[in-house]
């Protein structure tokens, strides 16, 4: 599994989704799985965080249902705290071959998420509570990814879909050798592999 981090407006949702695609695996994006119970509207809407047990449940579910249906995945967001990354490095550490931080400057999220438009997206003190806390955690997680001795990398996510996408796949297959482009999806259409041009 890999682990995408990257703030709101990174691009983390789409480059996983390409991720998922050329690799043929599967993208768990803990923010839609969140907004998929329906539980926790108000809270995502004020820009705090769900309860860690909550999410580890979640997402224990979700990985557990992927590799039954013996797919790898890409973690878009998760672990979202230092209490959700211990689980991960005392439960799963083998699991995990590595994480990437997809890097934007906050001045271009703030466009990417007026374009996006989502209710959460437009309220500028919710945006910038989610970014605060986002970098407090992530402080705390990497060194304890780094203790198990998963790799970080980290990604430039400016630039067009397709270059960002190009130099995720590079990372990818750094990080995890075994990883291999598909030449068709899972419906059986040929993939356009127009990130390489």
């Amino acid at each position: 599994m890999i682990i995408l981090f990257g703030l709101a407006g990174s691009g983390k949702g789409t480059q996983g989704k390409a991720l998922s695609e050329i690799f043929g695996w599967k993208t768990l994006s803990v923010g839609q799985i969140i907004r998929d119970t329906g539980k926790y509207t108000e809270v995502t809407k004020a820009g705090l965080l769900i309860p860690d047990e909550d999410v580890i449940e979640l997402m224990n579910e979700a990985i557990g249902k992927t590799e039954a249906e013996g797919f790898d995945a890409i973690l878009d967001g998760y672990p979202r705290s230092r209490a959700q990354a211990e689980y991960i490095v005392n439960n799963m550490p083998e699991k995990i071959d590595g994480a990437i931080i997809l890097e934007v400057p906050k001045d271009e999220l703030y466009e990417r998420l007026a374009i996006r438009g989502r209710d959460d997206d437009m309220d500028r003190e919710s945006i910038d509570r989610r970014f605060e806390v986002f970098e407090q955690n992530i402080y705390s997680i990497l060194p304890l990814l780094e203790a198990k001795n998963i790799p970080v990398e980290r990604v430039d996510g400016v630039g067009k879909i397709e270059e960002v996408t190009a130099r995720l796949v590079e990372v990818v297959k750094k990080i995890n050798p075994n990883a291999i482009e598909q030449e068709n999806d899972v419906n059986g259409d040929e993939i356009e592999h127009s990130y390489g041009e």
